[in-house]
């Protein structure tokens, strides 16, 4: 394929790709109620106010954009397979796919880990700095709310990748299992002590934390430890 085919192949996929979260970001808008809804769920107890006038209208844009992102991701990861398939040998071809889609399970896991624990967990650790004494209580904004759970949820999502990021290291030869297992310690008593700092101080809820963080270090131990094996 010449440089203008290949140039007009990626076109082509990016129009796709372009037409598909249109389309997914406004039916999403035209379900922003349901959207709304799910997302206020982990701070019923909480009111929200939007301060400027097109704060709401901008944060359902945002909504709908990201929801649609989301919904239209396979077809997505699709175009992107189609573009980059024909310049791969069949064993990249394997790892390419294995990876996306065991990426995109890790990432939305990630995501659904940070929207039902992390979340909750973060607010009331917020909250709990008011002082209703001295008139001062918790009264956020819609828009702030939706960058902040935004932003842990991408956070979760992409810390959930340590294992694929890991192998694709090992593979790299840029990273050993007797590397991570050397600061193995080192790095459990980092996530225990950003789970204490972050969660209220019951056991219960540092270790719904912490626990799922000290599980994908292992499996990105495992993963590296195997990747080592087959290039002995």
């Amino acid at each position: 394929m010449s440089p203008i085919e290949h140039l007009t192949e990626l076109r082509k996929r990016l129009i796709i790709i372009a037409v598909v979260i249109i389309i997914g970001a406004s039916v999403s808008f035209a379900y922003m109620d349901v959207i709304i809804e799910l997302l206020l769920d982990p701070v019923q107890e909480l009111d929200f106010i939007y301060l400027t006038p097109p704060e709401l209208f901008l944060s359902y844009i945002k909504i709908a954009l990201v929801v649609g992102v989301i919904v239209t991701s396979p077809i997505i990861f699709s175009q992107f397979w189609i573009f980059v398939k024909p310049g791969l040998k069949k064993k990249e071809r394997t790892y390419l796919l294995f990876s996306l889609f065991s990426g995109f399970f890790l990432f939305l896991l990630g995501a659904y880990f940070a929207y039902r624990i992390i979340i909750p967990l973060s607010i009331r650790f917020f909250v709990k700095f008011s002082m209703p004494s001295m008139n001062i209580e918790p009264n956020f904004s819609f828009g702030s709310y939706i960058g902040f759970i935004s932003s842990i949820l991408l956070s979760f999502g992409i810390v959930f990748e340590l294992p694929i990021l890991v192998t694709l290291l090992a593979k790299l030869n840029l990273i050993t299992a007797d590397t991570l297992r050397k600061y193995r310690k080192v790095s459990i008593l980092i996530i225990f002590v950003g789970s204490a700092v972050f969660t209220p101080p019951d056991i219960i809820s540092q270790l719904l934390l912490a626990g799922p963080m000290i599980l994908l270090f292992e499996i990105s131990i495992l993963l590296a430890a195997l990747v080592n094996k087959k290039k002995k």
